[in-house]
């Protein structure tokens, strides 16, 4: 997707928008601890997509994705009014799941070091098979030539 300037920078207002709605307006006791982390809006202006985290447990998210999919008329009415464009963008929430693939990747980094460190483990005290350096260097050839 190309990245319109226009779409950008009201991509921007719309997640400033939405985040002052969800921590001053929208009191809906199911809505947990949320960051609205990126906002995507089509070329055409028409589509936003709003991904936002949610700390806590599954049912905690479950609860917060009930709460903002009822908010959506008064969140959209509100940047409506803040954005002053002819055609308000419909507004769809997506769970991110960049938490979560970046606590994948930190285990993942942490087995690689725990592996890594076991083979350090094993390796140490040990010797080649063969020589230290088993490469031809050019000395050897003139020494093997004299």
């Amino acid at each position: 997707m190309v990245d319109h300037p226009r779409a950008r920078k009201l991509a921007d207002r719309i997640k400033v928008i939405v985040a002052q709605m969800l921590d001053t307006r929208i009191k809906d006791p199911r809505l947990g601890f949320v960051t609205i982390t990126d906002v995507r809006v089509t070329g055409d202006l028409q589509n936003a997509s709003v991904f936002y985290t949610v700390y806590g447990t599954d049912e905690e998210r479950t609860g917060t994705a009930a709460a903002l999919e009822s908010a959506k008329g008064v969140i959209r009415s509100e940047v409506g009014k803040q954005t002053g464009i002819r055609l308000t963008p419909t507004i769809e929430f997506h769970l991110d799941s960049v938490p979560e693939t970046a606590a994948h990747l930190d285990a993942a980094l942490l087995e690689a070091r725990r592996r890594d460190a076991e083979l350090a483990a094993l390796r140490e005290g040990k010797n080649f098979a063969g020589d230290a350096d088993p490469y031809r260097h050019p000395e050897d050839d003139e020494e093997a030539g004299a």
